[in-house]
């Protein structure tokens, strides 16, 4: 009966999933190669923090991108990987850790937005391209910590049967599963919370606590127009929607499929014969959570068009820069990157230095 209820449940994967991963994979390589072809031949050495940072975010997506087209052929009908268990487990292991980059160094450009706006003269003094090199670092060790437990959850299928793997005889075929069995899916539900909070919930909260107080900055400040804060109120919350809209959705429902699947698992004793078996099956959950698998990665492509509208080496015109005036320049080239734009800090002119923002 469970060959019969995979067999159901990965044809929505085989139809569904891999030509738009195909498709995700030419866009984001494309978008994130000129990005940071843009960053290597025209940002100045050494990168202040928020290049630093943005470069991050772009080698993260890049990263994250190749591991689409292994994927996507394995999930090509008939669903059968070819490349051994080593790589079964590299696979899943680089698909989360890129992925927890991202998240991180989206957050890292979060909270330097907030440090230039709140905090301008602490960033000035104290906040070097060494500490971004730092923090960086840290950064893709912590992803790679916590998608560490992925390299022992993922695992081959043995085939139900001998011979080639063909449409007609999708038992011979070998799966790549980056889930538990069931003996360790209680172990793989509580890791996949923690990965969801650790990687997900904390870095969301935190970006909301940064944007929350450039918020409050921008409407006590007096050097900008409305139509100027509502330009930066339009950038800042499309990129808080990409995050609540990617990310947050495949975590809920990863953890909402691994429910099902307990579920599931739990009442296969009593099933009488397959009718009943197909009939418990939620294939709610599992095809929410497949159609998140394919959109999730869509944010790897809209990132670049961040990275164009804020950063002035990118494409981004001086003229239509938030707060840019004749004969000044932008801190932000200082303090900003492209991930959930902000595109207002302060000026930089002949006087002594003093933030654009009003305290």
């Amino acid at each position: 009966m469970s060959v019969a209820a995979d067999h159901i449940l990965n044809r929505f994967q085989e139809v569904f999933l891999w030509p738009i991963l195909v498709a995700e994979f030419l866009v984001a390589v494309a978008a994130n190669s000129l990005a940071l072809y843009r960053f290597t031949t025209q940002e100045q050495r050494p990168w202040n923090p928020a290049v630093v940072f943005s470069a991050q975010l772009a080698v993260s997506d890049l990263l994250y991108a190749l591991t689409l087209p292994p994927l996507a052929a394995y999930l090509y009908p008939p669903k059968h990987w070819r490349y051994g268990e080593a790589m079964c487990r590299l696979e899943h292991f680089l698909f989360v850790c890129n992925m927890l980059g991202s998240v991180i160094f989206i957050t890292c450009i979060s909270l330097n937005r907030y440090l230039g706006v709140v905090h301008p003269f602490f960033t000035r003094s104290y906040l070097q391209p060494k500490h971004a090199w730092a923090i960086s670092a840290a950064g893709w060790a912590l992803a790679g910590l916590i998608a560490a437990p992925t390299l022992s959850f993922s695992r081959l299928t043995t085939p139900h049967q001998e011979g080639n793997c063909t449409k007609a005889r999708t038992e011979a075929c070998i799966k790549c599963l980056g889930t538990a069995g069931d003996n360790q899916l209680e172990a793989y539900r509580t890791y996949s919370l923690a990965k969801a909070v650790l990687g997900c919930g904390l870095p969301l909260l935190l970006t909301l606590v940064a944007y929350g107080a450039l918020g409050r900055a921008l409407l006590r400040s007096h050097g900008m127009t409305l139509a100027e804060k509502m330009n930066v109120a339009v950038l800042v919350a499309s990129g808080v929607a990409l995050y609540v809209g990617s990310y947050v959705p495949y975590y809920v429902t990863q953890m909402l499929n691994l429910s099902a699947r307990q579920r599931w698992r739990a009442r296969c004793p009593a099933f009488v014969d397959v009718a009943q078996a197909m009939e418990a099956l939620d294939l709610r959950s599992y095809v929410g959570h497949q159609v998140m698998r394919g959109l999730m990665p869509l944010a790897m492509c809209i990132h670049p068009l961040l990275y164009m509208a804020v950063t002035p080496s990118l494409g981004c015109c001086h003229q239509h820069c938030l707060g840019c005036r004749e004969g000044q320049t932008l801190e932000n080239t200082e303090s900003s990157g492209p991930a959930l734009p902000l595109n207002i800090t302060a000026t930089r002119t002949s006087r002594p230095w003093s933030p654009k923002l009003s305290p």
